[in-house]
């Protein structure tokens, strides 16, 4: 049996462990055309990574004693994979373990993920072309002016983002379940139309590559083979590239659709943007928006700051079917609406906010600071307009008892309408 020194010693060993990668990036091909590099790290590698797709593709060029590890979901246990083949290894002839990666493994790819999870990791890769870079190829496109979206196993708010701040050419990693045709169907549902969409399906493979330009209605419309990529791009009626419209600033009151057409129940255009102000939202990460009505402050925050994610809760069933209209009205994806009495929501699923406005209390306004303040984060800040000397002092009254430290008040009259105090208070 070991002494303790020797079992320190080997724990010691394992500690400082050198982890090695040998990174490739391939095409889509079935038959790749392997520099004589990457032949080589093959040949001589025993344990190979990487999804079913490349190892179908590499098969004919691994060793008879190859071990394959699959890079599948949960990656806790790949990375608890590659631990113990590192482990096992003799520590003064550590061997790499052979990765196969989809293109440039830098682009949204296996070697990003390594790098993060593993940082003392040597690394030795051998790039290819990305698929996205290969479709613009395809299409004689440049791409020096792409913004890059990943949709492969993430959310939409990277796209809304790029849609909101209007950027003429849109690269999109997609997956199995961010299809084309669901990109078409949200493009077109917010009235992002100017777009034209063009596919890349089985890129570099020598028969089944795919390549398609599609209008939107085309494009909800078709169907797919994966792998596959896209490329939106703002295109006039004869198909040229072209700017996308401005980005409105400061929406006009009329243009909403209304609670029951009731002028008076919106945050007018300058108290909005003044709110806005108010809140910070450039350096926010979250902000929530407490009694939305129309959805007027929520979208317009949306609009002027596409990085925000914004959560919004509304009493009044009615407020469900305006966020709906007016958000796609002006362009406003990815804002979560949520109906029911905000005190008695649960929130513990949601991004918690640096930035709160409350738009509307019900004559709750102490219990909606209260709540509001236990969610908010440190640094964050509250606003609120008070048309009342009462509110005013009950705004005031509750954020001192929950010890927010308030800021100097903005009063602003518009027109014939009441006057507005636009409050603050800050978290420390």
């Amino acid at each position: 049996m070991p002494s303790n020194c020797a079992r320190a010693a080997t724990s010691e060993q394992r500690v400082d462990m050198e982890r090695r990668f040998t990174i490739i990036g391939m095409d889509d091909s079935p038959q790749p055309q392997f520099t004589a590099e990457v032949r080589q790290a093959i040949s001589a590698g025993h344990t190979f990574t990487g999804g079913r797709r490349h190892r179908e593709i590499v098969a004919p060029w691994l060793p008879a004693d190859a071990e394959w590890i699959e890079i599948k979901a949960p990656m806790d246990e790949v990375f608890a994979r590659y631990d113990e083949v590192f482990h096992a290894q003799p520590a003064d002839a550590p061997q790499p373990i052979v990765v196969l990666a989809s293109g440039d493994p830098l682009f949204f790819g296996i070697a990003n993920t390594i790098g993060r999870r593993m940082p003392d990791a040597r690394i030795r890769l051998i790039p290819w072309f990305n698929s996205l870079q290969t479709l613009a190829h395809r299409l004689l496109m440049p791409y020096d002016d792409m913004r890059t979206v990943s949709l492969t196993g993430r959310p939409w708010p990277e796209l809304d983002r790029a849609l909101i701040e209007r950027v003429a050419k849109i690269g999109i990693l997609t997956d199995r379940h961010h299809t084309p045709d669901r990109i078409a169907a949200r493009l077109a549902d917010y009235g992002y139309t100017y777009y034209t969409m063009y596919v890349g399906e089985h890129i570099g493979h020598p028969e089944r590559e795919r390549i398609r330009r599609l209008t939107l209605s085309e494009a909800m419309a078709a169907t797919y083979d994966q792998p596959n990529c896209v490329i939106l791009r703002a295109e006039s009626a004869d198909g040229l590239p072209t700017a996308p419209p401005p980005r409105p600033y400061g929406i006009a009151d009329h243009r909403f659709e209304l609670l029951d057409g009731r002028a008076r129940m919106i945050t007018k255009s300058p108290i909005r943007l003044l709110t806005l102000q108010a809140l910070e939202l450039s350096r926010r990460h979250t902000m929530w928006d407490v009694g939305f009505c129309t959805g007027s402050v929520s979208i317009e925050a949306r609009l002027q700051f596409p990085h925000l994610c914004v959560v919004a809760f509304e009493v009044r069933q009615e407020g469900e079917r305006l966020m709906s209209v007016n958000a796609r009205r002006f362009g406003a994806p990815g804002i979560i609406a949520l109906i029911g009495d905000f005190l008695q929501s649960d929130t513990d699923a949601l991004p918690r906010p640096d930035a709160i406005f409350i738009g509307g209390h019900g004559g709750h306004l102490t219990g909606m600071v209260a709540r509001a303040e236990q969610c908010l984060l440190p640094g964050g800040c509250m606003v609120f307009n008070s048309v009342t000397s009462s509110s005013r002092e009950a705004f005031a009254a509750a954020a001192a008892q929950v010890g927010l430290r308030m800021e100097p008040t903005l009063h602003v009259v518009i027109d014939d309408y009441n006057p507005i105090d636009i409050m603050k208070a800050v978290k420390a």
